[in-house]
């Protein structure tokens, strides 16, 4: 565990870092109103910390796992529902982060740059769909053709493995060139090549 910073309360932004291989990311709880992200990341934690479970030893031998369970402290004590310390919603701040503005991704994006990234995955809740679904990073201008397959090809496998997981409802896909770049799947999808998703 290494602390990346601190927030504009002081609150420290935590990293959790294991396994070795290619860079996986995991980020919860942008928005801190939406607390179900940051149980889903104890959950995930669970599984692939336990030193009895196969497929956990698996995976942590070929990849490096990159987690941080709340990327806003400030907000989830304050009691916000979308926005940190200064009023920005995190998930709109990707572009051009600021330390003095939205301190929590400009630590995490900056991290991301020197560990690189191959697979990130964005949890969040929404509070208006009852349902599980994965958006993103549809309208993302030049990104590689295998990102978009790859991610089918992960929301097909998650339809199989878990009844909760849909693909029929989510929320419209963007056209080419049309992609918000400020929120962070897209961003981080454009920045690396990479297949990053937000998890509803």
């Amino acid at each position: 565990v290494q602390t990346l910073g601190r927030t504009l309360d002081g609150s420290s932004l935590d990293l959790l870092t294991f396994g070795s291989g290619a860079p996986i990311w995991i980020i919860a709880r942008q928005h801190p109103g939406e607390s179900m992200a940051e149980w889903f990341v104890e959950g995930m934690l669970q599984r692939l910390l336990d030193p009895n479970d196969a497929l956990a030893r698996t995976l942590r031998e070929r990849f490096a796992f990159h987690v941080v369970s709340n990327m806003n402290p400030d907000g989830s004590v304050r009691g916000h529902l979308r926005t940190n310390a200064s009023g920005a919603n995190l998930n709109r701040e990707w572009l051009e982060p600021t330390m003095e503005r939205s301190p929590e991704v400009a630590l995490v994006r900056d991290a991301m740059d020197v560990s690189g990234l191959r697979l990130c995955r964005d949890v969040h809740g929404d509070e208006a769909l009852p349902f599980n679904f994965i958006a993103g990073p549809d309208g993302v201008e030049g990104l590689p053709a295998h990102v978009l397959t790859n991610r089918d090809a992960y929301c097909a496998a998650l339809v199989r493995a878990c009844p909760d997981f849909q693909t029929e409802r989510g929320y419209p896909r963007a056209a080419v060139g049309q992609a918000n770049m400020s929120m962070a799947t897209n961003q981080l999808a454009g920045r690396f090549g990479a297949l990053a998703m937000t998890l509803e």
